[in-house]
């Protein structure tokens, strides 16, 4: 299959509103995180969590949301993913008029969608009280892909990805597909969650969540920050991008999923389904390990993502060779859905500058670990424009997309 080209990105989350303010922040070694305030944890009030400050509807899409009022109320995930397409569409020099003139693909990736807040009305349902049935409303509306797709008013398949934390990576591959077949002639994807209470307590239940800021690969590790936002490409054709005469700002180049058949939520020790899809992924890019200059893991800071990370890429072949790992949810947290979009968003980004900075959080890499990492404060020039751009998710989901960055 061909490459795809990349012609817009969008990005928001804790780091920055956009892409450049995310970028500024990876490569200033910020760590925007705050205290829970809205107690997502109940009584674990100080359990810091990568929350997004200020989001507001993007002006261009107002007259349609409010053109569709009676599609209900827009979550904060849909708002989130709006956006993230705002800003990816307009760097891609793309109207909302010109999209409506070709078949546009959306795939999103999200965990729930936050379709789960609304704890409250099922509380006095359940009590025999006659609650607002807003709640139910905003459920029934919450269809991510759906609601973006009639908000734009374009026409194409579309399709919502639930593959827990590799969701972003999975959907951005099923666009790739779509145009690989010419289902479109312009795919929106990527990921987009919001925090929620359901969320949080889960991860809180399993003892995967850090009272202080997330180490990702660090020695003293200890656990994940959870966090919220969109990332979101604009794919294309490479000769119906140059054609139009639009700046590429790089390529997916291959697409790769498996499943660990393992655990319900521990990854494989090895990374066994990790080995599959990366292994997928590089042959459907034509390439191998040697021709990649960066990965950027998933790195939770957890202590078994890290370590099968880790030692899924040793099996691969990666020794001690200078190619770059790095994690970025020291400064965007665990975003679960968006992650994979949101970090493809950052690795195109690395790839194009020729440069990366090291793992935020991560001061004193685990020795153990079973090949290095590159860590915070450090920053490393890149051998080529070749990355990997990987996701692990619960449930055994393994996905990973060979990306090379644009530039001249």
């Amino acid at each position: 299959m061909s490459k795809i080209a990349v012609t817009g990105c969008g990005c928001i989350c804790a780091a920055g509103a956009d892409t450049d303010a995310v970028w500024r922040a990876i490569q200033a070694g910020l760590v925007n995180n705050r205290a829970d305030s809205n107690h997502l944890f109940l009584e674990r009030e100080d359990v810091p969590v990568f929350a997004v400050p200020h989001l507001a509807l993007p002006a261009i899409f107002a007259e349609a949301v409010a053109e569709r009022a009676a599609g209900g109320e827009l979550n904060r995930t849909i708002i989130l993913t709006l956006t993230a397409v705002a800003e990816a569409i307009g760097a891609a020099n793309l109207t909302v008029a010109q999209l409506r003139t070709k078949r546009v693909g959306i795939a999103l990736g999200t965990t729930v969608g936050c379709t789960f807040n609304n704890e409250d009305y099922y509380i006095q349902w359940q009590k025999g009280e006659s609650p607002d049935p807003g709640p139910v409303h905003r459920y029934l509306s919450a269809n991510l892909a759906e609601r973006v797709q009639d908000i734009l008013g374009v026409r194409g398949p579309r399709a919502v990805v639930t593959n827990a934390c590799a969701s972003g990576t999975d959907a951005i591959g099923l666009a790739k597909m779509w145009l690989d077949h010419d289902l479109c002639d312009l795919a929106i994807a990527g990921g987009a969650d919001e925090l929620s209470r359901i969320a949080c307590q889960g991860f809180n239940s399993l003892m995967l969540v850090s009272q202080n800021s997330c180490t990702p690969f660090g020695a003293k590790r200890d656990g994940l920050n959870l966090g919220e936002g969109a990332g979101i490409l604009c794919l294309e054709k490479e000769a119906e991008a140059t054609a139009s005469q639009r700046e590429i700002k790089g390529w997916v180049c291959g697409y790769g999923a498996a499943n660990d058949a393992y655990h319900p939520t521990a990854p494989h020790p090895e990374g066994r389904g990790l080995q599959d899809a990366v292994s997928q992924a590089l042959a459907a890019a034509g390439l191998g390990l040697a021709d990649i200059s960066l990965i950027n893991a998933h790195g939770t800071g957890t202590p078994a993502n890290d370590r099968a990370e880790t030692a899924a890429l040793s099996a691969l072949g990666l020794g001690e060779e200078t190619t770059p790992i790095v994690s970025t949810k020291g400064a965007t947290g665990h975003t679960l859905g968006a992650a994979g979009g949101i970090e493809a968003v950052l690795t195109l980004l690395a790839l194009g500058s020729g440069k990366v900075s090291g793992t935020i959080g991560c001061h004193t890499p685990d020795p153990e670990l079973a090949v290095p990492v590159l860590s915070a404060g450090e920053e490393a020039r890149l051998s080529g424009r070749m990355g990997i751009s990987q996701s692990l998710a619960f449930g055994g989901g393994n996905s990973a997309l060979v990306l090379e960055g644009g530039g001249p």
